[in-house]
């Protein structure tokens, strides 16, 4: 499995070259000066500015500037940010832990949710908890997050007043309190990415296991006199989750592209509200970044996709 692993890092590699000079590219060639403001600042002289330009080289060629950032991203050297004056590595620590824990959780949720309900709708399809759960899947999944996530906040912020609104970072409660209120603050926001994301998964968990329980093998275990929730738990649930393993890894992208619009809306220091500032202030290393660790965990989460598949079929050899 560790020649795998390797084989499959060292593929990953050009993928996330690739990624970076496109979007390096496309940054270079946007419009905005990430100075524009010095410029606009009457107590600031010109020259201040055209130095400050010269010093971060972005008066030099793109593909001069991309080799420069690109050397110094494998030296540990992300940058510095123009508009928060650190450097970024300290700006992303600072925000990714947040963001990392609502994905999490929210993706825990979200399995917990739609696998025993997908299970159960195929178990007994076309029956009453099918139709239900089939019915709040399709409106769960047709709603945005900004829009589940506003209902949110009107209903159980503003009406019963049983969870803030806005994430607050700095809580001055110590010890089980500070765990306490940071869990608190945080079941609205995982509670909308995770429900958005059950949605989809239900319904291709159902359609999986409804394919599966058709087989042979599965008419086999039951003729033998099996049990039928052995039958179902360990013959037709480990062989349908296989493409819903696949479905996750796929969703990645999507579950990062819901957490920043979910920080949006709750205010949450994580590092989705952390792009959508760089990207209204022209902070480009910030940009480049955050963006470039976004990609590397979409593709270390299709990592542990190909690594699970080996887990829950035994044919699959790592090779």
């Amino acid at each position: 499995m560790f020649n795998y692993v390797l084989r499959r890092i060292l593929i990953a590699l050009p993928s996330l070259l690739g990624i970076s000079a496109i979007l390096f590219g496309v940054l270079a060639l946007a419009p905005g000066d990430p100075f524009e403001e010095l410029a606009q600042n009457p107590n600031v002289p010109p020259e201040v500015r055209l130095a400050l330009r010269a010093q971060f080289g972005l008066d030099d060629p793109i593909w001069q500037r991309y080799f420069h950032w690109l050397v110094n991203m494998v030296r540990g050297d992300w940058g510095f940010s123009f508009v928060s004056r650190i450097d970024v590595d300290t700006l992303i620590m600072q925000r990714l832990p947040v963001t990392i824990a609502v994905i999490g959780m929210a993706q825990l949720l979200a399995l917990l949710v739609a696998i025993p309900v997908g299970v159960l709708a195929a178990v007994k399809p076309y029956s009453w908890f099918d139709r239900i759960a089939s019915t709040i899947a399709f409106v769960g999944f047709s709603l945005p997050t900004f829009f589940t996530g506003v209902l949110f906040i009107l209903f159980f912020s503003i009406y019963l007043g049983w969870f803030p609104f806005v994430y607050r970072a700095d809580i001055a409660e110590t010890g089980w309190r500070w765990w306490w209120e940071h869990f608190r603050q945080s079941i609205m926001p995982i509670t909308v990415l995770g429900l958005f994301q059950a949605a989809s998964m239900m319904r291709y968990v159902r359609s999986s296991v409804l394919d599966v329980i058709r087989l042979d093998y599965v008419t086999t275990a039951r003729s033998k006199g099996l049990a039928e929730r052995v039958v179902i738990n360990k013959h037709v649930v480990r062989n349908a989750l296989i493409p819903v393993v696949t479905l996750v890894a796929l969703q990645m992208p999507a579950v990062f592209g819901g957490a920043i619009v979910t920080e949006q809306i709750f205010r949450i220091p994580g590092i989705g509200s952390l792009l959508i500032d760089a990207i209204l202030r022209n902070d480009t290393p910030v940009i480049m970044a955050v963006t470039f660790v976004f990609s590397t965990l979409v593709i270390l989460f299709n990592l542990i996709a190909d690594i699970l598949y080996g887990w829950l079929d035994p044919r699959i050899t790592y090779r």
